[in-house]
């Protein structure tokens, strides 16, 4: 009785290993990211002030890319279909300088 009591715990101890070392921790999203970013700027900060720095730091971002896309689309206006679509990519993707 003894020997099979061992080989059950030996398979579960195998299959939880196996398991754990095929599950991959999923990436972050956009917002994960940028909440990262934030606390970490935000360092020691603690209630109403941290509270403000958040809300701010991670408005300024979306204006940020709300901006970007504004003068993206100006400069795309006279472009259309797959060529605007190639332009907006490029022009997205670019860092502000």
């Amino acid at each position: 009785m003894k020997p099979c009591m061992l080989l059950a715990a030996v398979g579960l101890s195998v299959t939880s290993t196996l398991a754990g070392a095929q599950a991959q921790p999923p990436e972050p999203t956009r917002q994960q990211s940028k909440m990262a970013e934030c606390n970490q700027a935000a360092g020691e900060m603690k209630g109403d002030e941290r509270k403000a720095f958040m809300k701010d730091c991670l408005t300024d971002k979306q204006k940020a890319q709300q901006n970007k896309m504004k003068s993206c689309n100006a400069e795309a206006k006279d472009l259309k279909g797959d060529e605007r679509k190639q332009f907006m990519s490029q022009c997205l993707k670019k860092t502000p300088g």
